[in-house]
């Protein structure tokens, strides 16, 4: 019963954020990605003239905390923790609403412009949930991992692993979720087995559209990434 119950919830929240990134995503993974919004993803002057390592995190709305103010995001509490704990790391938001891997592939030559330590890659919900062949997720996660280490080959790269919901077929769910540490173990690459453990599909964690996580609940995504981005620092 528990397991049924979960995977209702995980196919609620999953629906509405398959909804939300079509309505953001002016183009869909057939086309060619145009370049990211300058007011979801621009890297401001402060960041370009900070000169400590950055920690870069390349990912979706999610990434991207949608419906609140970033420093209220994941990113931002990491940003605020490693500050706390004396890390001396810049935290840059690189999240665009509604990309896909396919849309990363390219929009990440952009983000390379400039030297990162670690990057946190969180890219695929959109590809499970419009049914995009899980061979091609798994070729773009690595093309971009291999983007990322062809210019830098000293960057620590985390991955953050995503799920589909049930209502996609068992065998495309299992073949989705095997991707990420697939991917992880042939790339070499840090996981966090699934980012919005505890979060994703839970009512009261989650803004009213149902899609994205309140401010309480990236708290919860931040515990869910710290202890595998922390031996990375």
């Amino acid at each position: 019963m528990r397991q049924t119950l979960h995977n209702i919830l995980l196919l609620v929240f999953f629906a509405g954020l398959l909804a939300c990134g079509s309505a953001s995503d002016s183009t869909d993974s057939t086309q060619a990605p145009v370049a990211p919004e300058a007011s979801e993803t621009d890297i401001s002057n402060e960041e370009i003239a900070d000169t400590r390592p950055r920690i870069v995190f390349f990912g979706n709305s999610l990434t991207a905390a949608y419906g609140l103010d970033k420093s209220e995001g994941f990113a931002g509490l990491i940003q605020v923790r490693l500050d706390s704990l004396g890390y001396d790391y810049q935290v840059v938001n690189a999240g665009l609403s509604g990309e896909t891997t396919a849309g990363g592939v390219t929009r990440v030559d952009w983000v390379l412009e400039n030297p990162l330590e670690i990057f946190v890659l969180e890219l695929g919900g959109n590809d499970g949930l419009r049914g995009i062949a899980t061979e091609e997720t798994y070729k773009n996660l690595k093309q971009i991992i291999s983007k990322v280490r062809a210019k830098y080959p000293e960057t620590k790269i985390l991955l953050a692993g995503m799920q589909v919901p049930p209502n996609m077929g068992t065998e495309y769910s299992t073949d989705f979720a095997a991707i990420y540490p697939k991917v992880a173990k042939e790339m070499n690459v840090a996981l966090i087995p699934f980012l919005l453990e505890n979060v994703g599909g839970i009512k009261e964690l989650n803004l009213p559209d149902g899609i994205h996580p309140t401010a309480e609940g990236h708290k919860i995504v931040l515990e869910n990434i710290w202890p595998y981005l922390k031996p990375l620092l």
